[in-house]
């Protein structure tokens, strides 16, 4: 892993985090064509810590109001919404394990497009997410778990299925990726006490790719918020199928890097 490797890897961590096209597929992805078969957990953690200082700095007040008043509606909100992805860890990890081999990469990219087609025509009427909505895009959160797709994007999407307008899924979205990334990283920080930490990494290009993660994600967060209120999200659509196509040929007929 050297420099130009780390940046890279931030970069697309940071803006694929947030935006409808799924980090972890594109991290897959982007580490075959590198020929990096193995980051280590080191870099995957930081890259991650890098994301979530991204949600603090661009949320700060929402989150500061939550941790004033820990027994407020928004808190329950977050946590009906984290209960399904918690329960999917707890028995399907195997198999979200498997998936990060990339074996279902190219499907993912084709599901995602399909769901981002039918979603983005929506129009929702409600600012203010229900307990219902919440468990909604809980359950479809748990299903971003997998490498192939985005937890932003399916936790939006659905909750723009239900009804809830843009601007509001958009920002409950935001927000329930903290517990979903903060999970993950107490998770890794677990295998690195028990298995240690890689010799093969230098702390130097791993701290860069973290920094590269947070103001990347800061950036993606700032332009999402954006494309929400304007637009839809059919270029987004166009891109993962596009994508999901090559990554199907290549997996399936060229095997150049998949």
């Amino acid at each position: 892993m050297n420099l130009w490797q780390a940046i890279l890897l931030g970069l697309v961590q940071g803006l694929c985090e947030f935006l409808p096209v799924s980090s972890s597929g594109h991290l897959v992805l982007f580490q075959a064509i590198l020929g990096v078969d193995d980051p280590g957990i080191l870099l995957d953690t930081l890259l991650h810590v890098g994301t979530l200082i991204a949600i603090f700095v661009a949320f700060w007040k929402d989150i500061w109001a939550m941790i004033r008043r820990p027994l407020s509606k928004p808190v329950y909100l977050l946590v009906v919404a984290t209960i399904p992805a918690v329960i999917a860890t707890l028995l399907l990890g195997d198999f979200f394990e498997r998936a990060f081999t990339g074996e279902f990469l190219g499907l993912g990219f084709l599901a995602t497009s399909v769901i981002l087609f039918v979603s983005g025509r929506r129009q929702g009427h409600r600012r203010e997410v229900t307990y219902a909505d919440a468990a909604v895009m809980g359950c479809f959160l748990a299903f971003a778990i997998l490498p192939v797709f985005s937890r932003f994007f399916f936790s939006f999407s659905f909750g723009l299925l239900r009804g809830v307008d843009r601007e509001g899924a958009a920002r409950f979205s935001f927000l329930m990726s903290i517990p979903a990334i903060l999970g993950s990283v107490v998770l890794h920080v677990k295998d690195l006490v028990t298995g240690g930490i890689e010799t093969s990494l230098t702390l130097g290009p791993v701290i860069v790719g973290m920094v590269v993660a947070a103001l990347s994600s800061l950036a993606a967060i700032k332009l999402m918020l954006c494309i929400v209120r304007r637009t839809n999200l059919k270029w987004f659509a166009l891109y993962t199928a596009v994508l999901g196509v090559l990554v199907c040929l290549d997996q399936w007929v060229f095997h150049i890097f998949l």
